[in-house]
């Protein structure tokens, strides 16, 4: 199905955007010293893609809409809480920082390709959004576009709330050294994360009810992969470790790390160790 003109031309027009999008905010990172604006880009590119979808798509508005409307709300939601919570200037965050170091004294050219690899990854999920744009669903399994949406509206509430519990819960307790296991944070380590994976299997469900719509679980299944693996769970946790040290320890001893689920009872103390002698 990629190899279809329409489809093609959208994908590469994705990744055109991105690209550009992230140009422009590396350049704004050089002067400010602040990489964490690649994550406002990464929000912020999947409304520009929607919204360069809806503008060359070759089906009906009725077929698409549904598609570009929760891509768009998702987009703008995260953009904002983003930039809200200061990722677009203001002091870099942790994981960053631990990159500029890494990667001294060639951390310009470095990050600039960090930035472009989430242009390419923003085309790449764009698979997971297309086939509305490009195809007609199949009639018999229509009922699958309304769950999927249905799924991704879920994602992107649950998300929303995710964020708000934890900005609450850092503006009351500045300076504590505290770990928020408050509301969905109490039931899973990274409800965030979690929220945003339903977004996107929403989607792949949404898809499935088109030609090829199988096409969109690679994406998904990507998304996942980078969650779980790479550069969402492993290096937030290594960052939390690293700054509340211990309290943290008890926290993944007690919580799930992905999918909320009641806590686990924490083990007991370490019995003292008797002096000999």
């Amino acid at each position: 199905m990629l190899h279809d003109w329409p489809m093609l031309r959208l994908v590469l027009g994705a990744w055109a955007l991105a690209a550009g999008l992230q140009l422009a905010l590396w350049l704004i990172s050089q002067r400010t010293k602040n990489a964490a604006i690649v994550d406002v880009g990464w929000a912020a590119s999947f409304a520009v893609v929607a919204v360069w979808f809806a503008a060359a798509a070759t089906t009906p508005w009725q077929v698409h809409a549904p598609m570009l409307v929760v891509v768009v709300a998702w987009s703008l939601r995260l953009t904002l809480h983003l930039v809200a919570r200061g990722a677009a200037g203001g002091v870099e965050e942790g994981r960053y920082r631990e990159l500029r170091a890494r990667w001294a004294p060639h951390a310009g050219r470095a990050f600039f390709l960090f930035f472009q690899a989430q242009a390419a990854l923003t085309a790449f999920l764009s698979l997971s959004l297309v086939l509305p744009f490009v195809v007609l669903p199949s009639p018999s399994l229509s009922a699958l576009r309304w769950a999927g949406t249905a799924l991704s509206v879920l994602g992107i509430v649950g998300e929303a709330v995710a964020d708000w519990q934890l900005e609450r819960f850092r503006r009351a307790n500045v300076g504590q050294g505290r770990v928020c296991d408050v509301g969905l944070w109490r039931l899973s380590r990274h409800p965030n994360y979690f929220f945003e994976w339903l977004v996107w299997l929403g989607h792949a469900l949404h898809c499935l009810a088109y030609p090829s719509g199988a096409l969109a679980l690679s994406g998904q299944a990507l998304l996942f992969a980078s969650i779980w693996k790479v550069t969402g769970i492993p290096a937030t946790e290594v960052q939390a470790l690293r700054s509340r040290k211990e309290a943290y320890r008890r926290y993944q001893a007690t919580t799930s790390a992905f999918v909320p689920w009641w806590p686990r009872r924490a083990p007991p103390p370490a019995p003292p160790v008797e002096p000999h002698g």
